[in-house]
């Protein structure tokens, strides 16, 4: 178990106060040797009510390691702040995120403020978001993701431009009504949640697919019914794989940052969702962008050292000069600087 969880690197991010752990963030992208994955990664996270098994399920779903409730000591908060982890055996390198819970008693009924950041920052850098809900939570209107949905819909809007994450709605102790009869309502209340939000006027007349693709399974209950339940997590740990390729759960995702660029990136719009600001997100694309072509320029550079004109030209300048020199080396530069 100890070995596993050394490989799946289960690491906090933001502490219970806030506070992002950069030192943490480096060692686990070294650990995981995120950096070297290009665009060829993601992300998920999950979000929910507290003591919802939130961190069972994503440990049965990605064998990670995050820390779960105890039964036997009641349903208090066992995660604290934001954990990742890397899925363990899936391709391409998926990372997960583990979320505090929300309305949990031990921050208070008006606390509600780091929820609704987490909650946003999960939105801003995953691919795929799982939202853990009651089953008897389907057409409530005081249920415990609404009012978070409302408020994550509403600043999602105003301070990022839209990336296509995918939703996926995890409905939880299913009971017998079957999905297909409990998927229509979750739909509607989640169409009525986007009709209600106050748009700026750039996004007055967008549709939620604009944003999000939203997706919706069930499961059963894991203390009554363990076996079941570990069925049906195996059978939606498929969906994980290739999750990024056309038509897989985040085939059509927009604007991802390179591997390599995660760290700053996950910094920087933790910075500004903390100072509550508008999030620049100019200046956020310009310095991931900064980053993307210093790496693209390092590449083209190691291309152009071993390429075969170049490695002749300078063994034949070892022997005296070289004749049409200038415009050799010219086109060689030329074919590198172009790319």
């Amino acid at each position: 178990m100890d070995a596993a969880a050394d490989d799946c690197c289960s690491t906090q991010l933001i502490d219970g106060d806030g506070a992002f752990n950069v030192s943490g963030l480096d060692h686990f992208i070294r650990t995981v040797k995120l950096a070297s994955c290009g665009l060829s990664y993601a992300v998920v996270a999950i979000m929910g009510p507290q003591s919802s098994g939130k961190s069972t399920l994503m440990n049965h779903l990605f064998h990670t390691r995050f820390r779960e409730m105890d039964a036997f000591k009641g349903r208090s908060q066992t995660t604290k702040g934001i954990w990742i982890a890397k899925c363990m055996g899936i391709e391409p390198c998926t990372v997960a995120m583990d979320l505090e819970g929300t309305d949990g008693r031990e921050r208070g009924e008006d606390d509600t403020a780091f929820e609704k950041q987490s909650a946003l920052f999960a939105l801003a850098v995953s691919d795929i978001v799982l939202i853990n809900m009651w089953c008897h939570d389907i057409g409530r209107e005081q249920a415990a993701n609404k009012p978070l949905l409302k408020t994550v819909f509403q600043v999602m809007m105003r301070l990022f431009s839209p990336r296509k994450t995918t939703l996926l709605f995890v409905i939880r102790d299913k009971t017998r009504t079957p999905l297909e009869n409990l998927e229509p309502i979750l739909r509607e209340d989640i169409q009525k949640i986007w009709d209600a939000v106050p748009k700026p006027q750039a996004h007055k007349h967008t549709p939620l697919s604009e944003f999000f693709n939203v997706e919706v399974t069930a499961l059963s209950s894991y203390e009554d019914k363990e076996e079941k339940f570990k069925e049906e997590v195996a059978q939606l740990r498929q969906r994980f794989f290739n999750s990024i390729a056309p038509g897989g759960l985040a085939g059509d995702r927009r604007g991802v940052v390179p591997a390599s660029a995660f760290s700053i990136s996950a910094q920087q719009i933790w910075k500004v969702i903390r100072e509550n600001k508008d999030l620049d997100l100019p200046a956020h694309k310009v310095m991931v962008a900064t980053v993307r072509c210093e790496e693209i320029a390092d590449e083209k550079l190691g291309c152009l050292r071993s390429d075969e004109g170049w490695l002749e030209l300078e063994e034949a300048v070892q022997s005296g000069p070289v004749r049409g020199f200038g415009e050799k080396l010219s086109s060689i530069i030329d074919a590198y600087l172009s790319q």
